[in-house]
């Protein structure tokens, strides 16, 4: 069993930044890639940001240069560091990890005001 616990959404005026963190425990050995999603209301969800075990990182071109992911392999946690938010960021964003699938965080809700 895998738990993924998301913290640090919330409310922000446009151009503010907020930092996501999401910590994993339960089965988590062999974890390949963890990262962030995010589900905008009528929109498919959208990969945002990843990185891979050995530390290769992708980003949507959306957020490049605006958003910065990391990991703590001491802790098992990822984190997203989101700065400059603009509106069209508002979203429920979720964590995951990859191991022998997909496995979600409960999504924590994003919310940019103009």
């Amino acid at each position: 069993q895998v738990q993924l616990v998301e913290s640090g959404g919330g409310s922000v005026q446009a151009g503010g930044s907020l930092r996501l963190s999401c910590a994993a425990s339960g089965r988590i050995f062999g974890i390949t890639a963890r990262g962030w999603y995010r589900q905008a209301p009528g929109k498919q969800r959208e990969l945002v940001a990843a990185i891979h075990s050995g530390g290769f990182t992708n980003y949507a071109d959306s957020v490049k240069g605006r958003f910065t992911i990391s990991r703590d392999n001491a802790k098992n946690t990822v984190s997203l560091k989101m700065n400059s938010l603009k509106p069209e960021d508002t979203a429920v964003y979720y964590c995951y990890v990859r191991l022998d699938r997909d496995y979600w965080g409960q999504g924590t809700q994003v919310t940019v005001s103009s």
